[in-house]
C-alpha cells in the first residue's frame, strides 16, 4: 500500500472515530461537549496523516454528523465547529512536520493548534452571528472556548501526546 493509499485509509478511521466518539459521552450533553470527543480524531488525523488530511477530516465530520445525526446542530454548532476542527487538524499536521520531532514538539504543536482553533471558532461565530442578527459577545466566546472547555483541554493535553507517542514507535505516524 504506497503512502497516499495509506494517509486516505487513516483519514477515513479517523473520520468514522469522529462520527462514532461523540456517542460516548453523548448521553450526557454538558459532559459530552465540555469532554469534546469529535476534537481527538481531528488533531490525531493532523499529527498522523499531515495537514491537508488533518484540515478535510475536520472541516467535514462536524458537517457529516450534523447532517446524519442532527447533533451538533448545523446552525451555526457545526458550521463553526467546521471552521475550528478545520483549524485543529491544518495546525497540529503543520507544526508537527514543521518542529524537531521531540515529545516536547508535540505538546507545542497541540496547544497552538487548540489556541489557534479556539480563536478560529470564536470568529467564526461572531460571524455567523452577524449573519443571523444576533450577536456573540466576549463572554459568549471565553466560556465556549475557555471555561467549558476546561475538561477537554485537559484530557487532549494528557491523552494526544501519548497517542502520538504510540504511534510514532509502531511507525503509523505519515507526517514526514
Amino acid at each position: 500500500m504506497n503512502e497516499r493509499t495509506k494517509k486516505m485509509t487513516f483519514s477515513a478511521i479517523f473520520l468514522a472515530l469522529a462520527m462514532v466518539l461523540p456517542f460516548l459521552t453523548g448521553q450526557i450533553p454538558q459532559i459530552g461537549s465540555m469532554l469534546s470527543p469529535m476534537h481527538i480524531p481531528v488533531l490525531l488525523c493532523g499529527f498522523v496523516c499531515g495537514w491537508p488530511w488533518g484540515l478535510a477530516v475536520g472541516f467535514i465530520a462536524p458537517l457529516l454528523r450534523s447532517v446524519i445525526f442532527g447533533m451538533p446542530p448545523m446552525f451555526p454548532g457545526a458550521v463553526a465547529m467546521a471552521f475550528e476542527l478545520a483549524t485543529y487538524g491544518a495546525v497540529s499536521g503543520i507544526l508537527y512536520k514543521l518542529l524537531p520531532k521531540k515529545k516536547m514538539n508535540i505538546y507545542v504543536s497541540l496547544i497552538v493548534a487548540m489556541i489557534a482553533g479556539r480563536i478560529v471558532w470564536g470568529i467564526a461565530r461572531y460571524v455567523l452571528a452577524g449573519i443571523a442578527g444576533t450577536s456573540f459577545p466576549m463572554s459568549a466566546f471565553l466560556a465556549g472556548a475557555i471555561f467549558n472547555a476546561v475538561p477537554g483541554i485537559i484530557l487532549h493535553i494528557l491523552l494526544i501526546p501519548y497517542l502520538v507517542m504510540v504511534m510514532e514507535k509502531a511507525k503509523l505516524t505519515l507526517n514526514k
